[in-house]
């Protein structure tokens, strides 16, 4: 017999007891079941962890909508000196730079509650989880990028051959089961996946002189899936 966990943003994560059920594989509809190391790099959705998601390390912040399709501001052009030659040297228009160096892991931010079911039989049984929350998920960075939010997705895909958006939607209406063992917890939440990318940024003058370089830590939206861990 299988019990569905249904959630809204208005209520609680409860625990429901599960009656017993023949264990089997549970797959995400849309997923390929592949393996890695890293809890937090898991990308297969069926994968069931053994902690909760983690967090970023860095204090990061959401880029605003207002600032995703928009050119920052640079810091306007330097003052001449004595002695400077007009017209030496030419870097315009002036404009901001963004330099990807690293890739790290994929982290997942939850859209909706966690979900929980308790298997409280002497039987493996089986948990279906279903999403009731439809939200979106944007970049979030350590320091402000001195390039559009478009500039930055285009050079993360040229440097690490991989996609990434300025936002995601995570929809309701998403199932997954996955078994549950005697006496166990199975906890899940669905959302969004980001990547993890570390670079600098600074502004470039039109004398081809910079502003100091910044160092960077996005996220950013990879793919919607869920979150699977076990307590």
């Amino acid at each position: 017999m299988r019990i569905t966990a249904r959630r809204t943003l208005l209520l609680p994560s409860t625990a429901l007891l599960l009656c017993t059920a023949l264990a089997g594989p549970a797959l995400a509809d849309d997923e390929t079941p592949s393996q890695a190391s890293s809890v937090s790099a898991q990308t297969d959705d069926s994968i069931v962890n053994t902690a909760p998601p983690e967090e970023p390390e860095e204090d990061v912040t959401d880029v605003p909508d207002i600032d995703v399709n928009k050119e920052p501001e640079g810091p306007g052009e330097p003052k001449p000196l004595p002695g400077d030659m007009p017209a030496a040297v030419d870097c315009a228009p002036a404009h901001g730079v963004y330099i990807p160096t690293k890739k790290g892991r994929q982290y997942h931010r939850a859209v909706g509650p966690k979900n929980s079911n308790y298997n409280g039989t002497s039987r493996t049984a089986k948990s279906t989880f279903t999403s009731e929350v439809t939200g979106e998920v944007g970049v979030s960075v350590s320091t402000k990028l001195d390039v559009s939010i478009g500039a930055f997705l285009a050079k993360v895909k040229e440097k690490f051959e991989v996609t990434v958006s300025a936002k995601i939607t995570a929809k309701m209406g998403n199932s997954i089961s996955v078994d549950t063992p005697s006496h166990k917890t199975t906890h899940a939440v669905y959302g969004v996946w980001r990547l993890k990318t570390t670079g600098t940024t600074y502004w470039l003058h039109a004398n081809c002189t910079n502003t100091p370089h910044k160092n960077v830590v996005s996220y950013s939206p990879y793919r919607v899936g869920w979150y699977l861990w076990e307590s």
